[in-house]
């Protein structure tokens, strides 16, 4: 067979398989080490069974052809003598991420990042030999970078950033997590003059203060219009910002967003707990493309700011995620209006909050008419269901058993609705038959108390795979548990009868988890013993 059909053949085998390929003999060998079947070398996904020395000269023997290099995690490189085979054989990289790789020496890296002046996304998490003399060779070295990722380098600071914003005038993502002294003027002076960012990730820069984040968005001392008494400067180009944890952020800082990031899709604020309706609601005005949005923790966040602003937005039709845990004034009075009007809804995080049943039935009531809208309840017998919204309820003191109840209602009626559009006349044996296995639509994926989540999951299970039959027999058995405990909580007269009432559906529910029919036998008679006395 000629080399270049066995090299055809063989670029369909996945890295294990070709490591497995090559101890059928020496020709196998040396054709499954050849470096054009390894141009994308990812081993994240085989490190831990792949020895030190294949690793090497795999990466020996591909390095000319290696494009795309992952070493997260494998651990078999980060002896310095391994990496600097790699950086020696890699001269033509163009995405590498180095993430986790602890032992990487500085000259090693330096090397390597000198000799790819292709590079267009480089990942260097959490690497202690990264500097700002690292940064700086980047900027000389690496024109062409587009996404750059150091966070957790905690051997650099903001004025490397600047270093590669300056030099590097193709960079569209900037991850700098846990970075320092991003309260410089100047390292927010230079990323205010590319414009050129998409993707800003500041997670955790407790030094970002509100000058700073200003002077991003607005430069200094812009000119204000005097009509809309608003900077006048060109809308940043950001389309997803994470400002997460940075502590020093308050209100005023926060509203420079406003009217100037049109283009946002993604926002997170999470921890920056100085925030108030203030800071959020020019920006729910001026962002129509918002679909994520994350305000967790925080904790002067009021109803109005929901109901009057964020649901009544440009962005609530494409809203998509939505996260408010720990906010802990928040109730359904502003989530009620969220769940009816942002329709495209699909995880909604409000655990430690103050809602109760009723969000979760406006919840139920969003994704049936979503699904009878969008006309996916179609009568085709092999579709089934999928989650298309996920709630997160747990830690909410005033969410009780019914609401949970009405969201697993509500998930089988999308799939008896489905069986009876799919069998308007046909028999009863016809309508068993499709409602066994033609389920379509869009259901709730519930997370809630955890004494209740077993039974959640598992009837989620018997939903998704059509069993409509078992999930509401199981339904009614939790909900017949559920009231008989209750009731045995009860005091008064007939309270030994409730008792046993409680436990008698408590075992039938247990059985039906498990898989069983659900009998329950009677209470056997009680017998009393004779007693012997020696």
């Amino acid at each position: 067979m000629p080399h270049e059909i066995r090299i055809y053949v063989l670029a369909f085998l996945t890295p294990k398989e070709l490591v497995r390929a090559s101890t059928v003999s020496k020709d196998f060998y040396k054709t499954c080490f050849d470096g054009q079947l390894w141009t994308c070398f990812d081993a994240s996904e085989f490190y831990k069974e792949i020895p030190a020395e294949s690793l090497a000269k795999i990466i020996v023997a591909a390095g000319p052809f290696v494009k795309d290099l992952n070493l997260r995690g494998c651990v078999q490189v980060e002896h310095y003598k391994r990496a600097e085979v790699v950086v020696k054989a890699c001269k033509n990289l163009i995405n590498a991420t180095l993430e986790g790789c602890r032992n990487f020496q500085r000259t090693t890296l330096h090397s390597l990042l000198r000799s790819n002046e292709k590079l267009a996304n480089l990942n260097l998490t959490g690497l202690t030999a990264v500097t700002n003399d690292t940064c700086r060779i980047i900027a000389q070295s690496c024109p062409q970078l587009q996404m750059f990722n150091v966070s957790w380098c905690k051997h650099m600071d903001a004025r490397g950033i600047r270093e590669v914003v300056e030099g590097c005038h193709m960079l569209k993502d900037l991850r700098a997590g846990e970075v320092k002294r991003f309260d410089n003027r100047e390292v927010a002076e230079a990323i205010f003059r590319t414009n050129n960012l998409e993707r800003l990730v500041l997670a955790g820069c407790d030094d970002l203060g509100d000058t700073a984040l200003q002077i991003m968005i607005h430069g200094q001392n812009p000119e204000i219009d005097v009509l809309t008494d608003r900077p006048n400067v060109p809308p940043r180009k950001l389309r997803h910002l994470d400002l997460s944890r940075c502590v020093r952020l308050t209100t005023s800082g926060v509203k420079a967003l406003g009217h100037n990031v049109p283009d946002l899709e993604g926002l997170v604020l999470s921890g920056v707990t100085r925030l108030t309706d203030l800071a959020l609601e020019p920006i729910l005005a001026s962002a129509p493309r918002l679909t994520h949005l994350e305000l967790e923790e925080l904790a002067e966040l009021t109803n109005a700011l929901l109901s009057e602003h964020l649901a009544k937005a440009p962005c609530a039709p494409k809203l998509e995620h939505f996260s408010i845990s720990y906010c802990e004034n928040l109730g359904d009075s502003g989530m009620m209006p969220i769940l009816r009007n942002c329709t495209r809804l699909r995880s909604v995080f409000m655990d430690n909050t103050r809602i109760s049943d009723l969000s979760l039935a406006e919840a139920a009531t969003m994704v049936r008419n979503r699904a009878i809208d969008s006309a996916q309840l179609v009568s085709s017998p092999s579709a089934y269901p999928v989650v298309g919204l996920s709630l997160v309820v747990y830690d909410t003191q005033n969410v009780t058993w019914t609401g949970v109840r009405e969201v697993l209602s509500n998930n089988v009626k999308i799939v008896q609705r489905k069986s009876s559009n799919s069998n308007p006349t046909g028999t009863a044996g016809q309508a068993t038959a499709t409602a066994s296995k033609s389920v379509a639509g869009e259901i709730i994926g519930l997370k809630c108390f955890y004494g209740w989540q077993m039974t959640v999951d598992e009837h989620t299970k018997r939903v998704l795979r059509g069993d409509v039959a078992a999930a509401c027999r199981l339904e009614r058995k939790w909900a017949d548990y559920m009231q008989a405990n209750e009731e045995a909580g009860v005091a008064g007269a007939n309270g030994r009868r409730r008792r046993r009432r409680a436990r008698e559906a408590q075992l039938a529910h247990a059985d039906e988890e498990e898989g069983g029919a659900g009998a329950v036998q009677g209470r056997r008679r009680a017998r009393t013993a004779a007693c012997a006395v020696m």
